[in-house]
């Protein structure tokens, strides 16, 4: 037993040195105090590591098919009425949301921005079930009233029982709507005086769009919008005005639901032209994003940058159409976020590596300050120093 013991002892990496050899010196101990301090301050810092998630960042192929994309704005333009005001969205697969009214809340504001009214219709008062006439003809006994569409009849059994109906009539058509004066449910239904009567007010629109996660487009722009010579275009002559002020802010414009550390660029923005009216156009390149939490939540979400350009309506070439255009596109690369933890065996392993790294570099450091100082107070007794 005493020579195993003895074949241990000589395995010993540390050999103990007699207490009566130790020399304590005054840098021994400065450099022992600060090297004390850093291993404290490195060791704080790598247990905040540890107890904090830390995000791992990765760029992978999107190849997810079928899904949709949630867009949610919330815009208010200042000087331009709920009435007039539509919104629209189109892709380049060809599908088409014109005058979308659905999960889309209208606010009308006064010149200080305050709300007025907050509504999800559109322009028009409710539907009249027994105005006047039935197409022109007189009603005989109780038969139900059928509004005129004006030509815009699909077929004898359409209705148009309000100016909206009528309007939409003509959208469908390609028409246009010269004179709703001459419209007798518009006339009823005073809409050329309710423009009026919103005249110097502003709207804030906001809502979220369900669309095709491809290429495509939506855009606020006064008028009804229809198809005329496969070109989409507003009805702007209803409203018997040269020039809408397009001067707007966008609160708040993002792609998919929240995820910590995102950062929406359009967020806030506010652009004013000396001429407001024209065409305001946002090139926006969508990145999808996927988030997963510590708890292993994962949020779909995405990204984007932003490119911003005005097209003014200038004198001798083809007018733009006055509005606020957001044009899409999505990137075929997906930035995937993972949170995680660092590992214990991780954190011990950094501890280690700090401590003994710590107390290595100031060993050598006092070594070469007490043999620097031996040897300059050796050269001073023999009389070489100088």
């Amino acid at each position: 037993m005493e020579g195993l013991m003895s074949k241990l002892r000589n395995l010993d990496a540390y050999p103990k040195i007699n207490e009566d050899f130790y020399s304590r010196t005054l840098s021994g101990g400065v450099i022992t105090l600060a090297s004390s301090v850093v291993m404290f301050l490195l060791f704080f810092s790598e247990l905040r590591l540890y107890l904090h998630a830390v995000t791992e960042t990765k760029l992978v192929v999107d190849t997810s098919r079928g899904e949709t994309l949630r867009i949610n704005f919330d815009v208010t333009f200042p000087a331009l009425p709920c009435s007039i005001l539509s919104l629209d969205a189109m892709d380049i697969s060809g599908e088409q949301h014109l005058d979308v009214k659905h999960d889309i809340i209208k606010k009308r504001l006064d010149f200080h921005g305050n709300v007025i009214e907050a509504r999800q219709d559109g322009i028009g008062a409710p539907k009249i079930e027994k105005p006047l006439q039935r197409h022109g003809g007189r009603l005989e006994h109780n038969e139900t009233y059928c509004g005129s569409c004006y030509g815009a009849e699909a077929s004898d059994e359409d209705c148009c029982n309000s100016c909206e109906d009528v309007r939409e009539a003509y959208r469908k058509k390609g028409w246009a709507v010269t004179n709703p004066d001459l419209m007798d449910q518009c006339k009823r239904e005073g809409f050329l005086q309710k423009i009026k009567d919103e005249e110097g007010e502003g709207c804030n629109i906001y809502g979220f769009l369900e669309v095709n996660k491809v290429a495509g487009n939506f855009h606020f722009a006064p008028g009804k919008s229809f198809q005329q010579s496969g070109v989409h275009v507003h009805d702007l002559l209803a409203f018997q005005k040269d020039s809408f002020n397009i001067t707007h802010k966008i609160n708040r414009l993002t792609f998919g639901e929240y995820f910590p550390g995102v950062v929406n660029p359009l967020d806030g923005v506010q652009w004013t032209q000396e001429t407001p009216s024209g065409m305001y156009q946002y090139f926006i390149k969508v990145v999808p994003t996927v988030y997963t939490d510590v708890s292993g939540h994962t949020i779909q979400s995405n990204q984007f940058s932003v490119t911003e350009h005005f097209r003014g309506t200038d004198i001798g070439r083809l007018q733009s159409l006055p509005g606020v255009f957001f044009f899409y596109d999505l990137s075929p690369i997906k930035v995937t976020f993972t949170e995680e933890h660092v590992s214990f065996l991780h954190f011990l392993t950094n501890v280690c590596a700090i401590v003994g790294g710590v107390f290595t570099v100031s060993g050598i450091l006092d070594t070469f300050i007490y043999h620097g100082q031996k040897a300059i107070k050796k050269k001073m007794e023999i009389g070489k120093f100088s």
